[in-house]
């Protein structure tokens, strides 16, 4: 079954490494018939994220060939279905692979249904940062009543961990650096959040009796690790989460050896290729909690694909509280 549509579409890629200022949105045919176990899907939103100004540079830790799609999460509309798909039909809203393009042939297994409740801004705002929290705090075994710090806490995965954190029934302490983005974090339930252009070592010791934080959450590094390391609890756990100060912290051993305490790097890249059972196990699990009101992704900017430019320049200049959505008005499927 297909669709009929136009035969040229939008599309964002990068073509050589650099700088996002770089990027144009061109005009290329759309893909060709789906195989016999793939769909077509229509994109009306994709998010984007600080981690692809760093794949854009070239500098991100798993190396992209050239030229790839910018962005990596879309949702939309089945538009096209492959001999052998039996569980989707035109006009299914799914969640997808992608990025920054208006259609594209995807295996089926790769799409995820959207509940009638989701709508597809939501979706496409929720599943790589949400999927990125949750696998952290799971790795560090974050318990009811332990206290979370939360840096870098109104970017889009640092919102993730403070609902998540809130959802396991802990003790939540972001950081931000602004009153606007202190009061997102605090509006998604935060119980302290704190200045991060000041000393949030003592204050956090403060606030925990001396103990520091049970598990911290950085996807900062640089200057932010290095004071983490400083107000980690007895048997806590710092999970790195990225660098977005442009440094990647080195660990003092010695004083994880004093505090009994442990660092987790860790990837959703490797989850999905190590461990696809538990990835697609944590998806369902984060879909339902999406679809009944649990977590509530939050999205600071919608701005037409066009203006792509505009859009990651936003999170250079650190104007970005949760996601930065990309839409993109294209022809409703037929019936």
């Amino acid at each position: 079954m297909t669709h009929t549509a136009k035969q040229t579409m939008k599309i964002v890629q990068c073509e050589q490494f650099g700088s996002h200022t770089d990027l144009k949105v061109k005009e290329v045919p759309v893909p060709g018939p789906v195989a016999a176990d793939e769909v077509k899907v229509s994109i009306q939103a994709r998010g984007i994220s600080f981690s692809d100004l760093v794949r854009i540079k070239g500098d991100y830790q798993e190396s992209s060939g050239l030229p790839f799609t910018v962005g990596g999460e879309g949702a939309g509309t089945v538009i096209e279905v492959g001999s052998d798909v039996a569980h989707l039909r035109i006009g299914d809203r799914v969640l997808t692979p992608g990025g920054c393009v208006e259609q594209v042939n995807v295996s089926a297994k790769r799409v995820i249904m959207l509940p009638a409740q989701v709508d597809l801004e939501a979706a496409a705002a929720f599943r790589n940062n949400y999927v990125t929290a949750y696998y952290g705090l799971q790795l560090a075994n974050l318990q009811p009543g332990e206290t979370l710090l939360v840096h870098g806490a109104a970017g889009g995965v640092g919102l993730a961990a403070v609902d998540l954190g809130k959802l396991f029934g802990a003790r939540v302490i972001g950081t931000a650096s602004s009153d606007e983005k202190r009061g997102v974090v605090t509006a998604l339930g935060a119980d302290h959040v704190i200045d991060s252009t000041q000393d949030f070592r003592e204050e956090v010791k403060q606030l925990t009796d001396g103990l520091g934080a049970d598990v911290i959450y950085d996807p900062v590094g640089g200057d932010v690790f290095d004071q983490s390391m400083r107000c980690i609890a007895p048997f806590g756990r710092i999970l790195i989460v990225g660098f977005t100060s442009g440094r990647p912290a080195l660990a003092k051993t010695n004083h994880l050896l004093v505090k009994d305490a442990s660092v987790i790097g860790y990837t959703i890249g490797g989850l999905q290729r190590h461990k696809p059972a538990l990835a697609e196990k944590n998806s369902a699990t984060l879909m339902g909690w999406l679809a009944s009101g649990r977590i509530k992704p939050f999205i600071s900017h919608r701005l037409p694909m066009e203006d792509i430019v505009e859009a990651y320049q936003l999170l250079v200049d650190r104007k970005v509280a949760g996601k930065v959505i990309l839409t993109s008005n294209q022809d409703e499927p037929a019936d």
